[in-house]
C-alpha cells in the first residue's frame, strides 16, 4: 500500500446498522443518505451495502453523485437535493434521478429538460418548514404546487415525493419540532388539494434522529445519514445498538528516545517531563486530523490511549509512550468501534467541540478506504 495510514469500512456494520434502523423505523421505508462519499466510507460500496441489507432509496446531495451510482449498475431509486442553475438535468431525467425541486425556475428547467430528454422528470417537491435552508417558503408553496400540478397534467414530471427536513431532531423535546411537523402536515393537507399528494407520493421528513425518536414524524420515508455509518446523532442515547463502520488506523514510523525538556514539534506546545519515547504518525492535517487535536485527543498504540503530543502538522503527529514498548511499524488506531479500547469519532468529535459526521468526512483523499 502506498500511504501508511487506511480507513477500515467495515460493511457488515452498516448492513447491521440497515437492519436495527428497519426495525426503529417501524414499517417505514428507509433511504439511504450517501452523499458525500457516504459521509466519507465509500459512495458505491456502502451504496450496495445498505441496499442489500433492505434500504430501498438512495439519497445524495448532488446529481454527479447520483449518475456516479447509475454509473456502478446501481438502478434502486435515488434522490438528488441541492440542484444549482445550469445543473446536469438532462443527464438526471434521462437516468431516472429524482430531483428535489424548491422553486419554480428549478421546476421550469426540469421541464424543459423533459421536453427535450422526451421523459417524464421524477421529483420531489420540498417545503422549508423552519430551518431555513432548502425549501419552499410558505408563500412559495402554493404557487409552487399549482405549477407542480399543471406540468403533471402536461406528462412533463411526476411528484413523486414531498418532504422537509428538520432542524433540531437531534435534541429531543425542542419546540421546533412539533412546530415544524405541524407546517408540513398543512403543506400536505394543500398538496392533496392541489392535486400532487396522491398514494403514491411519499411524504418523508425525518432523519436518523427523528426515527430514533420521534414517530410522529416517520411518515412514509425516513432518510438514514449519520444511523447508516454507526455515527451517534443523538448522543446521549448511547449506541442504539448502531455499530460504528470505520477504523482510521496508521503505523509507527519513527520511534526515539528523548531527553527530559525536550520540545516537541511546531512551536513546542509540548514538553517532555522525563526522558521519553516519542512515536511519529504519518497523518496529519491534510488527512483531517485537525490541528485541534494538539495535546488534546487520543489514539490507541503500544496496548494503551495516548494522547497526541505537541502540535499537528501537515502530515504527521507525535505521541509520547513514556517507557512502553512501541515499535517501528506498529498499528496505531486513531478511531475506530472502541472494541479493543480505541477512542470513537464520537469521542473525538467531543475532544474537538464537533460532531461525528465532520470527523469521518473529514478524511483527505489520499487515505485509501480498504472494505472489511
Amino acid at each position: 500500500m502506498d500511504f501508511p495510514t487506511v480507513a477500515r469500512v467495515d460493511l457488515g456494520a452498516i448492513r447491521h446498522n440497515v437492519e436495527v434502523m428497519r426495525e426503529r423505523a417501524a414499517g417505514a421505508e428507509l433511504m439511504a443518505v450517501v452523499k458525500a462519499d457516504a459521509y466519507g466510507h465509500g459512495l458505491v460500496p456502502c451504496a450496495h451495502a445498505a441496499l442489500t441489507a433492505g434500504a430501498g432509496r438512495l439519497g445524495t446531495a448532488f446529481i454527479h453523485e447520483a449518475l456516479t451510482l447509475r454509473r456502478a449498475g446501481i438502478g434502486a431509486p435515488i434522490l438528488a437535493w441541492i440542484i444549482t442553475p445550469g445543473d446536469r438535468l438532462e443527464e438526471a431525467v434521462a437516468e431516472d434521478i429524482e430531483v428535489s425541486v424548491s422553486a419554480i425556475w428549478l421546476l421550469d428547467e426540469l421541464m424543459e429538460a423533459a421536453r427535450r430528454r422526451g421523459r417524464t422528470a421524477r421529483i420531489h417537491l420540498k417545503i422549508d418548514t423552519g430551518t431555513s435552508r432548502g425549501g419552499a417558503t410558505a408563500t412559495e408553496w402554493e404557487k409552487l404546487l399549482d405549477r407542480a400540478a399543471a406540468a403533471q397534467r402536461e406528462g412533463l414530471v411526476q411528484v413523486t415525493g414531498i418532504w422537509s427536513h428538520l432542524a433540531c431532531a437531534d435534541t429531543p423535546g425542542h419546540p421546533s419540532i412539533d412546530a415544524q411537523t405541524h407546517k408540513f402536515d398543512e403543506a400536505l393537507a394543500m398538496a392533496e388539494k392541489a392535486g400532487v399528494a396522491g398514494s403514491h407520493v411519499i411524504r418523508h421528513l425525518s432523519n436518523s434522529a427523528a426515527t430514533l425518536t420521534l414517530a410522529r414524524a416517520r411518515f412514509d420515508m425516513v432518510r438514514l445519514g449519520s444511523a447508516i455509518y454507526g455515527l451517534p446523532s443523538v448522543p446521549e442515547l448511547g449506541d442504539c445498538e448502531l455499530r460504528p463502520a470505520m477504523t482510521l488506523a496508521s503505523t509507527a514510523a519513527l520511534v526515539k528516545r528523548v531527553p527530559a525538556g525536550s520540545g516537541v514539534s511546531y512551536g513546542h506546545e509540548y514538553i517532555t517531563e522525563r526522558e521519553t519515547t516519542l512515536a511519529m504518525i504519518p497523518l496529519g492535517y491534510a488527512d483531517g486530523v485537525q490541528r485541534r487535536a494538539t495535546n488534546r485527543c487520543e489514539v490507541f498504540a503500544g496496548g494503551r490511549r495516548r494522547t497526541v503530543a505537541g502540535r499537528v502538522c501537515m502530515d504527521q503527529f507525535m505521541i509520547d509512550v513514556g517507557d512502553d514498548a512501541l515499535s517501528l511499524g506498529d498499528e496505531v488506531i486513531i478511531f475506530g468501534p472502541g472494541d479493543q479500547g480505541e477512542p470513537t469519532a464520537q469521542e473525538w468529535a467531543d475532544r474537538l467541540g464537533t460532531i461525528s459526521y465532520e470527523i469521518v468526512t473529514g478524511l483527505g483523499a489520499r487515505v485509501p478506504r480498504v472494505y472489511v
